[in-house]
């Protein structure tokens, strides 16, 4: 599978969703931002059904994003780093479609490997 991020900000805007571990990743994100932990988990991040999840725009699109693309791209959450090497995209050729429906960088640039594919949904999935 080819995928290439063009930074288009497809998979950080519109529709409300989740972007998990909030408070795992904190502690890079908090630095990387020039806050405090407690400052960062107070203004970013919301606790959803037992888990950490960055809060999102009322359009749905993340806190993090802006016009000129992520604030915290070098140290954006595991989700948006495996993007759009999720189950729910690799799991069939149709299925790899629907994310380039999504995504103007699938099919394009570089080919990833098997392994490399299965690594990154077994991070996704853990």
């Amino acid at each position: 599978m080819r995928f290439e991020c063009l930074r288009c900000g497809q998979c950080c805007r519109g529709d409300p969703g989740y972007v998990w571990g909030g408070g795992g990743g904190t502690p890079a994100w908090g630095g990387f931002s020039g806050i405090s932990r407690r400052e960062f988990m107070r203004t970013y991040v919301r606790k959803v059904m037992g888990d950490y999840s960055l809060i999102e725009h009322p359009n749905g699109d993340c806190v993090f994003w802006t016009p000129e693309g992520c604030r915290v791209y070098p140290v954006r959450p595991t989700q948006c780093r495996t993007f759009p090497f999720w189950h729910e995209y690799t799991r069939s050729p149709q299925a790899w479609a629907r994310a380039a429906e999504r995504c103007p960088g699938v099919n394009r640039g570089r080919l990833y490997s098997a392994a490399e594919i299965s690594h990154f949904v077994q991070i996704t999935d853990a």
